[in-house]
């Protein structure tokens, strides 16, 4: 099954690393690395606040783990978000391009 995985990078230089890595490894066909971002969460126990920048992969079910060891792996968070959520309905012809470049 086809899947867009959402992960958050602490700055450009980063979401361009591992947006690489991933497309190299051929763990994601592709990345998108969206414009920055405000995010505003709970960490031990503050409330904090933070410029991020969102990265979109689309990838394959069974490349997920390894794609997430990859972001753990690069990442400069000690807890990265890592989240994926399957594509219910796509062209064949993406879907195809998915998959085969995650082979």
């Amino acid at each position: 099954m086809a899947l867009l995985v959402y992960m958050t990078a602490a700055d450009p230089a980063e979401a361009e690393r591992i947006a690489v890595e991933l497309v190299e490894r051929r763990l994601a066909a592709g990345v998108n690395i969206l414009a920055p971002m405000r995010s505003v969460y709970r960490w031990k126990g503050e409330v904090r606040k933070a410029g991020e920048i969102p990265l979109v992969a689309q990838s394959e079910e069974e490349r997920f783990p390894a794609l997430a060891a990859c972001v753990r792996e690069l990442h400069s968070y000690e807890t990265p978000c890592i989240i994926a959520v399957p594509i219910a309905a796509g062209t064949t012809d993406f879907l195809d391009w998915i998959a085969a470049c995650t082979a």
